[in-house]
């Protein structure tokens, strides 16, 4: 399949990549589909289940995806869709409706269902709006039904969290007016992260602060004009135009990758919740300290690699910074699937001004550019890693840069170590490789 490739966005750049001439490419794409978002979110959502209402692939999909057995009872499943449903032969509304009855007889700790659309439902036209409000009316007051596409159609699989907080949203309470600023972190974290935001935060003296998703849907926290919010990942455009159309004001910051992204984004709440500059010193010192001596022992291992990422997850930018400026790596091309320019203001700007940005993707153009860059270590989804190894090139599947805990100064050291294990792994297999 035949792409353009055409270049935009002025001279080049000589700051950073502020102002960088951007490839963007519309071509045939290697990616995940949004449906794996399920795999971090019914972890992270204790009380949500995800029904995928689709083919017998998008189960097998989510579930070896996701790792876990039958019997450990996940928060997910799919619906599907038989040769009857696509050929007319069945009311697909009768055969859905039963199918979550059954699901909320078995599992009466559901408070909110997500129907989530795929492939194969999108294209037999099943509204799945219109079902999750006929549902919700059936159940209510006990369980909730929403609804979002993880279809693979036109997006990438990160952009399966942003429909899903985008559709949580509508559901979040009004705040009332006068009430005290309070801060919105956005974005999927695991626990342990989410926790020692908190504990920062708390130090600073905000207590005020909600998360989007929340762990429990009666913890869903209300958003207003008085709501700032700072996003964890760089990829929910949706819920951010979502938020801001509710009156919340998002703080710019880096993504809070390694010492300097956690710091600045830390920073941007301190300053909008007024927190004064000695006060944020003392609190976030030790942190960063601790991050830095951490990552200095990776450096050594990665200073002066070469990098090219593929676009796949939206964290490319963000992490092609960390990777440059606190471990001297050197990306070559930074390819993302969408560039997202607000939200990536203050990363841009920090990328060496000969990387080669890129958005979108033609793969067999990106494959020839990789081939001819050699660089140390791709950064590549699961279908293109293989052939490349094959080649000769060393590897790093990004979406385990999703499901991996890599925010914050505790883990900037695990994040660092998850670029610095594929050049490791290739080193000591060198030597065998030759005999």
């Amino acid at each position: 399949m035949s792409g353009d490739t055409v270049a935009l966005d002025g001279p080049v750049s000589i700051g950073g990549c502020a102002t960088a001439p951007v490839l963007r490419e519309r071509g045939q794409r290697e990616v995940f589909c949004g449906l794996t978002g399920i795999v971090w979110l019914h972890r992270k959502m204790q009380d949500a289940f995800f029904l995928v209402v689709g083919s017998r692939t998008c189960a097998h999909l989510i579930q070896s995806a996701a790792g876990v057995m039958i019997f450990a009872e996940p928060r997910f499943a799919t619906a599907i869709i038989e040769e009857r449903d696509l050929a007319g032969l069945a009311d697909a509304n009768e055969e859905l409706d039963r199918v979550v009855d059954r699901l909320l007889e078995r599992r009466p700790d559901i408070k909110l269902l997500f129907l989530v659309g795929s492939c194969p439902s999108e294209v037999i036209k099943l509204d799945l709006s219109r079902a999750a409000a006929r549902l919700t009316t059936k159940h209510n007051p006990g369980v909730r039904v929403l609804n979002y596409s993880g279809s693979g159609i036109e997006t990438t699989f990160t952009q399966g969290e942003d429909a899903c907080l985008a559709a949580l949203v509508p559901q979040m309470a009004e705040a009332a007016p006068g009430a005290a600023p309070s801060l919105l972190i956005v974005g999927a974290l695991p626990d342990v992260v989410e926790d020692q935001f908190r504990r920062l935060f708390s130090a600073m003296g905000i207590d005020r602060v909600e998360t989007l998703p929340a762990r429990k849907l009666a913890d869903l926290p209300a958003v207003g004009p008085n709501t700032r919010f700072l996003l964890a990942q760089p990829f929910l455009g949706d819920t951010a135009r979502a938020l801001e159309d509710r009156g919340a004001t998002r703080l710019e910051a880096l993504f809070p990758f390694g010492a300097e992204g956690t710091t600045d984004w830390l920073a941007s709440a301190a300053k909008a919740f007024g927190v004064s500059d000695s006060l944020f010193q003392q609190v976030v010192t030790p942190g960063r300290e601790r991050a830095i001596r951490a990552l200095e022992k990776v450096r050594a291992e990665l200073a002066g690699k070469s990098i090219f990422f593929f676009p796949d997850s939206q964290l490319e930018v963000p992490l092609a910074r960390f990777l440059s400026r606190e471990l001297g790596m050197i990306p070559l091309e930074v390819g993302t699937p969408y560039l997202h320019r607000p939200h990536l203001s203050r990363e841009l700007p920090l990328l060496p001004s000969s990387t080669r940005l890129s958005e979108g993707q033609d793969v067999d153009r990106q494959l020839d550019r990789c081939r001819d860059a050699r660089p140390d270590i791709s950064v590549c989804g699961l279908g293109l890693a293989n052939p490349l190894e094959m080649e000769g090139l060393t590897t790093k599947w990004s979406i385990e840069l999703v499901f991996s805990p890599v925010h914050g100064f505790e883990q900037a050291a695990d994040l660092a170590e998850l670029f610095a294990r594929p050049l490791n792994r290739r080193s000591r297999l060198s030597p065998r490789m030759a005999v």
